[in-house]
């Protein structure tokens, strides 16, 4: 309902301005027109008077009553009032065409050279305009015009300008109505999703893309879907990795449970003993996932608390083989560490170390007896950059993408036994030291891991 009301007052607004600038447009041009009207009606009565005063002091006075008649008669002029005043103000000669009767003249008297007079008349609105001018010989020549064409020129101009009003008002109403529609469609658009999602539930909406102007609201509809579709990517990853965590955590449990009914069933100690241990081994799995997916959440929404140390990364990388060099040894895989300077790092040794035996541990499982796994530690410009090269069976390119999913377990690895973690707890850990991941890979020929983390001095 706000909505309309504001495409209802924009409606109105438009509306308005555009009225307002008719009206105003209108009205300079009314100006205007009346005012060359009026300067144009001077010109004749001007250049008449001067004609007419030429031809006095040509041929005299009956010449030019003659001539006056005549124009008068035979409608070669437009009809004009025409009046000779003698040195003593006794009209010597006087033209007044036919209606104009009801002109006030009687008020009219000798004016002065170039004097501008004007007589109402009776019975309309109208005046005679009178320009008066003093000849040699001292009599007056007066030439008047009335103003009654000029003013009805004008009325005329109003009703088309009052029509023109009227409809302006309504084209300026209809075109605000379809400009503001036009305007908030989008917007009601964006309403319409939003109220589809609260009352089902679903996100899978999206707001109707327009051909692209660069406005405000079609910034405002591109990040609206972008935010649905980030939303609908998180939705589905929340929805598959509950679905993985039930399939991981529904093995383990059915394993606890049939223990402890074995258990139940047996009287012998040992078998007891035996069936708390197992119990206690499932239970530590169980809690070593629940808590890698604690700490990834916390890394990604930046809550996982980090005590950082001065720490080099050779070090780390060192720790790491130490620890998987009888799984590399048993499975017969090189593990070698490139030479090269120690670049030290603000990070957390636990974390870190985790990450780094996390990418090695990945390296040797999935690389073949007698492949090699090469670690690399360098400077690049300002990062320290560290590789994890194997010789192993590469990932498939549609899987690439992925491997950083939570939970997320290829083809490749449905034989190996694992939460599918591992990756998204490096993922998590590089960033939250604002560092990043990558990786590259070609099927059957081995994959990049490359860690790349901002680092404090070379050594």
């Amino acid at each position: 309902m706000a909505l309309r009301t504001i495409g209802l007052r924009l409606s109105l607004w438009y509306a308005a301005v555009f009225v307002g600038s008719t009206v105003v447009l209108v009205g300079l041009t009314y100006a205007l027109l009346a005012s060359s009207l009026a300067q144009r009606d001077r010109d004749i009565l001007t250049a008449t008077l001067r004609e007419y005063a030429s031809r006095y002091e040509a041929a005299g006075l009956p010449a030019l009553e003659r001539s006056v008649e005549l124009e008068q008669r035979t409608g070669r002029r437009e009809r004009l009032f025409v009046r000779v005043l003698g040195p003593g103000a006794d009209a010597l000669f006087v033209s007044v065409p036919s209606g104009w009767e009801t002109f006030e003249l009687g008020r009219l008297g000798p004016e002065g050279d170039g004097a501008v007079s004007a007589a109402p008349a009776r019975d309309r609105d109208a005046v005679l305009e009178i320009v008066s001018a003093r000849l040699p010989d001292g009599t007056m020549l007066q030439v008047g015009k009335s103003n009654e064409i000029r003013l009805a020129l004008l009325r005329q101009f109003r009703v088309v300008v009052g029509w023109v009003s009227v409809l302006a008002m309504g084209v300026g109403l209809l075109g605000g109505l379809i400009l503001t529609r036009s305007t908030l469609q989008p917007l009601y658009d964006l309403i319409n999703v939003v109220r589809g999602i609260i009352r089902t539930g679903r996100i899978k909406e999206r707001v109707p893309a327009r051909a692209s102007t660069g406005d405000a609201v079609d910034e405002l509809i591109a990040l609206f879907n972008t935010m649905l579709d980030r939303m609908n990517g998180l939705v589905g990853a929340m929805a598959e990795s509950l679905d993985n965590v039930a399939h991981d955590l529904r093995t383990p449990m059915a394993r606890l449970r049939g223990t402890a009914e074995r258990a139940l069933q047996s009287s012998d100690p040992a078998a007891h003993r035996e069936a708390l241990a197992d119990c206690l081994e499932e239970s530590d799995r169980i809690l070593a996932m629940l808590n890698t997916l604690m700490d990834i959440s916390e890394a990604e929404t930046g809550v996982l608390r980090l005590a950082r140390e001065p720490v080099g990364l050779r070090a780390l990388v060192e720790e790491a083989i130490g620890l998987y060099e009888h799984v590399a040894e048993a499975k017969r895989v090189t593990v070698t560490l490139a030479p090269g300077d120690e670049l030290t790092a603000s990070a957390a040794r636990d974390r870190l170390r985790q990450a780094f035996a996390n990418l090695l541990d990945n390296a040797i499982k999935y690389t073949s007896e007698g492949g090699r796994v090469e670690i690399a530690v360098a400077p690049n410009g300002g990062e320290a950059v560290v590789t994890f090269a194997d010789t192993g069976q590469g990932i498939p390119p549609e899987e690439l993408p992925r491997i950083w999913d939570r939970l997320y377990r290829g083809d490749r690895s449905r034989s190996e036994r694992g939460l599918g973690l591992g990756l998204s707890l490096v993922k998590a850990y590089v960033e939250a030291h604002g560092g990043r991941v990558e990786a590259s890979s070609e099927p059957g020929r081995g994959s990049v891991f490359t860690v790349r983390l901002p680092f404090l001095s070379r050594l």
